[in-house]
């Protein structure tokens, strides 16, 4: 026999979204219940960014110690394998969960395991996922934040149950290091596993389907990822899109429509992501996601029906954990209250963990030309820091856009190490009003010495030398 509860809201989803969401209606005094269909943490923690970034931060250590005079000959005969780097994660993801189960602990939200699906607009069902034999429970609720992110798109074409064909869930479970793989698609996470495997000496053919790689990105910027991933031994195609994914006992191949053929060891997909939206009993609410699984929401992440919100990926852009935590708080603003005055900010930085790094807040050179904005541009190398030098890690560069005018800066962008760090510094000058947003403030603070943030005064200088 099914109990059932009753909650002033209920969140379905446990990642950043419904964790802003959660914390911010329960210590506004309302009676919260979390229902998780697998893991606290959501996708965020155990299959997208944290997993990602820890393999990342992995092989960076390990290329580190390669190249120290110090530990080069010790490390030298030492072949790290792609099985041992998810081990490495897996301390990351458990000690990320236990804080996130603390959090709600501490807050009194009660934490339900099992797949949620609405029975009509204000109860739903929760169905065992572990236990078939358990009855499951009803739950009622005023209010529901729908965050039940997303996943890999897969098209049906491709063979996703061959033991050699992975997208990038199920690339955390490969047992071996291959010798070669073929990745399709050469969005951010295409270009960050390319950086990892090839750090791994792994052979590694990158398909981009559009003409450049993160497009979105400055060009100067586009050009030097591009330049360093071919320089690592990324072999890059442009413009080429799949007829068909041929996967064998001993191979992959990869027909593209302009005749070529490419043959690797695995191959994984990543190309696009797809709302979780299936079996949550929509129709049941007249809520109708798009092709994407995604759902339709207002300025107050509201929904068609008033009482049911959605944040995070499953609502799209940005599709950032960080944009999805605000928008769970703000969601919840909203619905404690019945207003919000916060809205996400217009420029919301962008990290790109490859090998090196990127990040970026504001506009580009190509949006400020077709804007006809009077801008200049000031750069700092790396190689010309001191911290950089002493690090070793001299590739990269600082890139702070400016109005020639009125000095304001318009845009940051950052290629190397430490750039989703160091990108923060301009974004919080940016974010300033009036006059305190100028470039002059960068030429007149004193920085740590040596630091990479130091690239700022060095930039900021040689701007001004260009109005000047």
């Amino acid at each position: 026999m099914k109990h059932t509860h009753e909650f002033d809201v209920i969140v379905i989803g446990s990642g950043p979204g419904a964790e802003g969401a959660a914390m911010k209606a329960a210590k506004s005094g309302k009676s919260v219940a979390i229902v998780e269909r697998h893991r606290i943490g959501g996708g965020c923690t155990h299959k997208a960014t944290i997993p990602s970034k820890a393999l990342r931060h992995s092989v960076r250590m390990m290329t580190e110690l390669r190249r120290s005079p110090l530990f080069a000959d010790a490390i030298a005969h030492c072949n790290i394998t792609f099985p041992q780097l998810i081990r490495s994660a897996e301390s990351v993801i458990s000690r990320q969960v236990s804080m996130r189960r603390d959090f709600y602990d501490r807050n009194d939200v009660r934490i339900i395991h099992g797949h949620a699906r609405f029975a009509d607009p204000h109860t739903i069902e929760v169905d065992p996922v572990d236990d078939p034999r358990s009855p499951g429970c009803t739950l009622r609720a005023k209010n529901f934040v729908i965050a039940v992110g997303s996943r890999p798109y897969r098209p049906t074409d491709v063979d996703f149950s061959h033991a050699r064909v992975f997208d990038s869930d199920k690339i955390l479970t490969l047992d071996h290091t291959p010798q070669s793989i073929t990745i399709y698609g050469a969005g951010v996470v295409g270009c960050e596993y390319a950086s990892i495997f090839r750090t791994l000496g792994v052979k590694v053919n990158l398909v981009n389907s559009r003409d450049k790689l993160l497009s979105f990105l400055d060009d100067e910027i586009i050009d030097a990822l591009s330049y360093h991933l071919r320089d690592q031994g990324v072999l890059i195609r442009h413009n080429e899109v799949y007829e068909r994914i041929e996967p064998h006992a001993d191979r992959v191949v990869v027909h593209l429509r302009s005749g070529k053929r490419i043959k690797s060891d695995i191959v994984l997909w990543a190309q696009g992501r797809t709302g979780n939206t299936q079996n949550l009993g929509l129709e049941h609410l007249d809520i109708t996601p798009n092709s994407r699984g995604q759902l339709e929401i207002d300025e107050f992440y509201r929904t068609s029906q008033p009482h049911v919100y959605a944040t995070g990926d499953v609502v799209g852009y940005p599709s950032l954990a960080s944009a999805a935590y605000d928008q769970g708080r703000f969601a919840a603003t909203h619905l404690v209250s019945g207003k919000c005055d916060h809205r996400l900010v217009e420029d919301i930085p962008t990290g790109i963990y490859t090998n090196p790094e990127i990040s970026s807040v504001g506009r580009t050179e190509r949006e400020l030309t077709a804007e006809k904005v009077p801008y200049e541009v000031g750069h700092s190398m790396f190689r010309s820091l001191a911290r950089a030098q002493i690090t070793g890690h001299t590739v990269g560069m600082l890139k702070i856009l400016f109005h020639r005018e009125t000095l304001e800066i318009l845009g940051v962008h950052c290629f190397g190490d430490q750039a989703a760090e160091i990108v923060h510094i301009g974004q919080a000058i940016m974010a300033q009003s009036g006059e305190a947003n100028h470039l002059e403030y960068f030429v007149n603070t004193t920085f740590n010495y040596p630091t990479m943030a130091e690239a700022y005064r060095v930039a900021a200088l040689n701007g001004l030398n260009r109005v000047c």
